[in-house]
């Protein structure tokens, strides 16, 4: 991991995947979300979506992801995230992650990243995420 010195302003880490039906199964027994949205196709297909859709905590872990093994790295703790779900994720489809530096604290060994999920070139997650940087 990087000096709280060494982080600019600009530095981004990204990441694609997709979230199959076994993903979301796992995420529901362990969350205990079992909102048949996500689960149940025919109930499903009734609804706005018009098909199941992952778990938007699901979805969203994978800043997190991205910050333990990439960007700060191993050691950094998450404080604080902020989250607006804009569009629906569907299973089996590619989601592209990115988060990137847009404030640096460095008096308070803090990071400030903004974060985002894109699926089919829109937005489906923006945010913005506070992480410590530890010496």
């Amino acid at each position: 991991m990087l000096l709280i010195s060494e982080y600019k302003i600009g530095m981004a880490a990204e990441l694609t995947r997709s979230f199959s039906d076994e993903d979301v199964y796992l995420f529901s027994k362990l969350s205990g979300d079992i909102n048949p949205v996500h689960l149940d196709e025919s109930y499903a297909k009734e609804t706005i979506f018009g098909a199941r859709i992952v778990h938007g905590a699901l979805v969203s872990s994978v800043f997190s992801t991205i910050f333990a093994n990439n960007l700060p790295g191993a050691g950094c703790i998450y404080l604080k995230s902020e989250n607006r779900f804009l569009k629906p994720v569907y299973l089996n489809e590619p989601v592209h992650f990115k988060v990137e530096v847009t404030d640096v604290i460095k008096e308070k060994k803090r990071v400030i990243f903004r974060t985002s999920a894109i699926s089919k070139d829109v937005e489906c997650i923006v945010g913005k995420a506070e992480l410590y940087i530890p010496d």
